[in-house]
């Protein structure tokens, strides 16, 4: 029986493969040159991982530490195949979605962008959405896997509106560039200065063209740096791509500006900057007050939505079963996803098990401390709370943090 195929695959991947066989092959002439030896054979270092049933996404392209250190002190360009993207349309595409998801949209204007959840009756998230407002439409990135099943269920409560919901998800591409230099990145593609002007706080969104291409970028600070997500045809996405890789700062004896980044380093800064997941760290199964994310998604003012009498109940009685917090492992143990939390017992023993690790990393930030993202019960929950989890067989001290966010406030930014 043949393997059910990828919902997309990344217009860019012959350009990763590429870069990854030139590397190996410049690797593998220093190695002949330093020790006299025939030519190596070695796989290329382009390293792809499934996403579910969405997509292959590059999980590293050179080594995981020189891409990391991109997202803190330079750019950072991501190929993102997993995301999917919806486009709403017609006249009254804010008063529908108003009445629809979770956050309140009366004051979404072009050039702003907000994030939110789609959920259903029983108020379970069917989606995690980031909606870009532009001039003549509404642009929603979410999971690839969840963009047709998203459309189908929004579309069941149309009926007279003036609006049209389309899966983009095969004309319309997602890539982004991360680091404290991405808006110079951008300046330095001839994109509008008024556009990156526009762009100096997160949750703005910008109309414009990048390298001649007509594009969408909405700012969105999700690795705990400047972040800048683009919106743009499929067709497009690897002359934009070629125009950042094209570009090198002579004066440093040729550094590209911007470096290839995979998911793994990615993995690691999201964790850091206090980044709980759709599709990771929560699910379809999850209520709002859940995820960790309530704040950002939810507005406890508007009027109704869907699944929004489960919202307030839970808002009422203050008492979500579980939630997702951040860890910090005592010992530098490192407690995969799927690890047991269990009560730490006065003895240094575990008592009941109260939850499970969904995600975590090596921290460079903190001094190479594991940190992650756990579902814990919420009695459970309280800042400094002593669990022990189970990694490889032994159990480890782990302390439950205050805050999801363990870098401090990303600045503001500039394309200088």
């Amino acid at each position: 029986m043949n393997a059910q195929p990828f919902l997309a695959e990344s217009p860019l991947r012959s350009r990763h493969d590429a870069v990854a066989a030139r590397e190996t092959g410049r690797r593998s002439a220093a190695v002949t040159a330093a020790r006299g030896e025939g030519a190596a054979t070695r796989r290329s270092s382009a390293g792809w991982i499934a996403w579910g049933t969405a997509a292959e996404v590059l999980a590293v392209c050179d080594s995981v530490e020189t891409e990391y250190a991109a997202i803190r002190r330079g750019a950072a360009i991501f190929d993102l195949p997993q995301r999917g993207t919806i486009e709403v349309r017609g006249a009254d595409r804010i008063d529908f979605l108003q009445r629809m998801i979770t956050q309140d949209l009366r004051a979404l204007q072009p050039g702003r962008s907000v994030r939110s959840f789609w959920l259903n009756r029983k108020g379970r998230i069917e989606a995690d959405m980031l909606l870009s407002a532009v001039s003549d439409r509404i642009i929603i990135d979410l999971p690839r896997a969840v963009a047709a099943s998203t459309v189908a269920s929004l579309g069941a409560f149309l009926f007279s509106e003036d609006v049209q919901i389309i899966d983009a998800s095969q004309s319309l591409y997602r890539i982004a560039v991360h680091g404290p230099r991405a808006l110079a990145l951008l300046a330095d593609c001839a994109v509008d200065s008024a556009a990156l002007d526009g762009l100096v706080r997160d949750g703005a969104c910008a109309e414009t063209k990048v390298a001649g291409v007509p594009v969408v970028l909405t700012r969105c600070d999700t690795l705990g740096t400047v972040g800048i997500e683009l919106s743009l045809a499929a067709s497009d996405a690897p002359r934009v791509w070629d125009a950042w890789t094209s570009l090198h700062d002579v004066a440093a004896g040729g550094v590209p500006r911007a470096r290839v980044c995979g998911w793994l380093a990615m993995n690691i800064a999201r964790i850091e900057a206090g980044e709980p997941m759709f599709e990771i760290d929560f699910g379809t199964a999850a209520l709002p007050h859940e995820t960790g994310l309530i704040e950002s998604r939810v507005s406890m003012t508007k009027g109704c939505y869907l699944g929004q009498e489960v919202v307030a109940r839970m808002q009422s009685l203050g008492k979500p079963k579980q939630v997702v917090c951040a860890l910090r492992m005592d010992e530098g143990a490192f407690p995969v996803e799927g690890s047991q939390l269990f009560v730490a017992s006065g003895d240094g023993g575990a008592g009941d098990e109260v939850g499970v690790i969904t995600s975590s990393t090596v921290s460079p930030m903190l001094g190479s401390a594991v940190i992650g993202f756990a579902t814990i019960r919420q009695a459970h929950t309280a800042p400094d709370t002593k669990l022990r989890a189970l990694c490889g067989g032994q159990l480890v001290h782990a302390t439950v943090q205050a805050s999801l966010r363990s870098l401090p406030a990303v600045g503001e930014g500039s394309a200088a």
